[in-house]
């Protein structure tokens, strides 16, 4: 789409004051607090209650390894830099310790004095070393002997065995020994291996079940067979550690160099990243804790006490306990009413010819909706060419079968690689490699980008004529993610968009410079331009007394441009409602700034994921769909898609999705002026779409 120059509203001439934006950091932390008060629910399932606990473990994670790690990265350069909130990266770092110190602790008594007494009334047990009987810790000895003891490596520290690389997320014991004849002390570092199960059943046999559910932390076992590894030394302490390390890529991009070879380097480098958070239990002897800060180069500052076990996120390997009575009720999407007779699937071909077809995951299956699409079209003579982006899929994906044999059978097959994608590049290196051997055509993107948008295009021989048949969606080819994570998506035969997909594809993968599409706004050229230009636009429809308003969804709101952009709107007497699942740097509902801007989050049985725009247009509403949230890397450093919706059965799909959303009655978080987010409980809207749908499959 063409940028447009418009002239700005009297409102949006208006000076903005200068605490108009949240902390981002700060605002993903307030994120995760979400998730950890789903785990504080006693309403929910105990084991949804325990899963949110390792979930909140593993975004923490993934938060210190690029986030923090980012602000480390840009404080060393010694440049004085503020957000745009005007904090210093050294501020912000003080304050994110401080709401993480918090949150680990809320986390840790929450499984303490919460979930796992509940957990152990229902039959669920994790016991420490010293509640075994004689018979269940003979068999826990026998265990260690065969299973454990072989592929531990006790490292000594002393002048002959300098401090050992400690790998990101592992975790450690760090032993204090003594050698009986001299006195003198010594310290060991024992990695805890992660080729072994974390929690180590009690009793006979290894896979967790309903029979016979208790556990035991591998540390414990280790800790208690600390003799055996240090034969004729005195085993004076240990204690529990782990180390996060920085683990964002940073790809010099050159056009001259293999990206393949380049990528696959800066993956060998990654696990050497420096030490960005160090936990240790709140117990840690002092002077053990100042050799790791010393050696592992970390402030005071970077170390967070946990009050009890540490690296909750492996609770998520019991989820797996067949205990149904301590879960959700099981999901099972339907297929969309009009991709099926009955019990019989349609051509997903002769549907599209009758018209697009809007699905919403996890409700409506993947399986029998773009997984089809793709397979069909695999297995269609008529089908010509299949093109397509991955960004992210699953490890045995049928997506990538299918391809594969399209082209085995002759297909035109081209797939655009994303193989820059945060931790999954060595996957999907790998894929790109088993489709090259199939005989795709692979290709990587754009230099200086990361092609994240969601597209597959296919092309079709009928009766001599060439007809093309798209997907555009909010989320990955990925079937198991598909299954957790809502997302939209749209097939099409639109002739318009077809020509638009077959531009984005000429210009992924060859020369081209396209820049202006039909149906489609594309980034970095023309999505921030074009949300832009239409928020102003109800800005002066509501000027006009026409009918204007903005419902946007996204995962995250940070963008500055768009942000005052929308204060703008908000001024000029635009209704702004915003349903934003992460993080959120605007500020609604200020006197004067945003009194007309709401926004709500849903945290819940499935990942909000899909974006999501929409505009009154003065009574010719507008939506769009597709793969960008309102960030810098999305608007500046990727290549995103958003679709304009057409038909209008898929208008009032959405619209009834925004209003069940944003309801009075809706249970949801709601952001306050001052950044404080609230609990509103109320209606499931994530239930009511799974009534809806399974009412519509009949």
């Amino acid at each position: 789409m063409a940028e447009t120059t418009t002239t700005e509203t009297p409102a949006a001439r208006a000076e903005l004051p200068p605490d108009r934006f949240l902390n981002r950091e700060l605002s993903w932390l307030d994120f995760n607090a979400r998730v950890l008060e789903l785990a504080e629910d006693d309403s929910l399932p105990l084991l949804e209650r325990m899963k949110f606990l390792a979930i909140f473990a593993s975004n923490l994670d993934e938060f210190f390894m690029v986030r923090i790690a980012g602000l480390k990265r840009r404080q060393s350069t010694g440049l004085t830099v503020r957000s745009p909130d005007g904090l210093t990266i050294r501020e912000q770092l003080a304050r994110v310790t401080e709401r993480t110190q918090e949150l680990v602790h809320r986390q840790s008594d929450c499984f303490a004095s919460s979930v796992r007494p509940q957990l152990e009334q229902a039959g669920v047990r994790i016991v420490h070393w010293d509640d075994l009987d004689d018979a269940e810790a003979l068999r826990l000895r026998e265990y260690f002997r065969d299973q454990v003891f072989p592929v531990l490596t006790p490292l000594a520290v002393d002048p002959a065995h300098p401090f050992p690389y400690i790998s990101g997320l592992s975790l450690n014991l760090a032993v204090s020994v003594r050698d009986p004849d001299t006195g003198a002390p010594r310290f060991a570092r024992l990695k805890v291996p992660n080729n072994v199960p974390r929690f180590v059943r009690v009793g006979s046999g290894t896979a967790p079940d309903a029979a016979s559910a208790v556990f035991l932390p591998l540390e414990d076992l280790i800790a208690a067979h600390l003799q055996q590894l240090f034969p004729g030394l005195d085993v004076l302490d240990h204690h529990v550690f782990r180390v996060t390390r920085n683990a964002d890529l940073e790809v010099e991009e050159d056009r001259d160099e293999d990206l393949l070879q380049a990528l696959e380097r800066e993956l060998a480098r990654r696990r050497f990243g420096p030490a960005v958070r160090l936990e240790v239990h709140e117990t840690m002897d002092p002077r053990i804790l100042d050799v790791l800060v010393s050696e592992l180069e970390v402030g005071p500052q970077d170390v967070v006490t946990v009050p009890g076990l540490l690296d909750l996120a492996a609770l998520m390997a019991l989820y797996d306990l067949d205990r149904p009575e301590l879960k959700d009720e099981p999901f099972v999407p339907a297929t969309h009413p009009r991709l099926s007779e009955g019990e019989t699937p349609k051509s997903v071909f002769a549907t599209l010819r009758e018209g697009d077809v809007l699905v919403h995951h996890p409700y409506h299956s993947f399986a029998t909706s773009v997984q089809r699409f793709i397979e069909q079209a695999a297995a269609d003579p008529d089908v010509l060419a299949i093109k397509q982006t991955l960004y992210r899929t699953s490890g045995d994906s049928p997506i990538v079968t299918a391809l594969i044999e399209a082209a085995e059978a002759g297909k035109q097959v081209v797939v655009l690689v994303e193989i820059k994608a945060r931790f999954d590049e060595e996957a999907n290196i790998s894929w790109a490699r088993e489709l090259e051997r199939a005989g795709c055509h692979v290709v990587y993107g754009l230099v200086g980008l990361k092609t994240h948008c969601k597209t597959a295009l296919v092309v079709r021989r009928e009766g001599g004529v060439i007809r093309r048949y798209c997907h555009i969606g909010t989320g990955n080819y990925n079937p198991k993610t598909a299954r957790i994570y809502e997302d939209l998506g749209i097939l099409t035969a639109d002739p318009r968009v077809g020509a638009d997909l077959t531009d984005l594809f000429n210009t992924l993968t060859g020369y081209s410079r396209q820049t202006s599409y039909r149906q489609l706004m594309v980034a970095p050229h023309s999505i921030r331009s074009g949300l832009v230009e239409k928020i102003r636009r109800e800005a002066r429809h509501a000027a006009e007394g026409r009918p204007a308003r903005i419902r946007l969804k996204a995962n995250s709101l940070v963008d500055e441009k768009t942000i005052d952009t929308l204060y703008e709107a908000s001024r000029a007497g635009v209704p702004v409602e915003l349903f934003i699942r992460g993080i959120c740097a605007l500020r609604p509902g200020v006197p004067g700034l945003s009194e007309n801007i709401r926004v709500h989050s849903i945290v819940g049985r499935f990942l909000e994921h899909s974006r999501v725009f929409h505009f009154a247009n003065g009574g010719e509403g507008e939506w769009w769909i597709g793969s960008a949230d309102l960030m810098h890397r999305n608007l500046d450093r990727r290549v995103e898609v958003l679709l304009r919706v057409c038909e209008e059965d898929a208008h009032r799909q959405l619209q009834s999705m925004f209003d069940s959303a944003m309801a009075d009655d809706v249970g949801c978080w709601q952001l306050g002026p001052d950044g404080t987010w609230t609990r509103h409980k109320g209606r499931d809207h994530q239930a009511g779409l799974v009534a809806v749908v399974a009412e519509q499959a009949g």
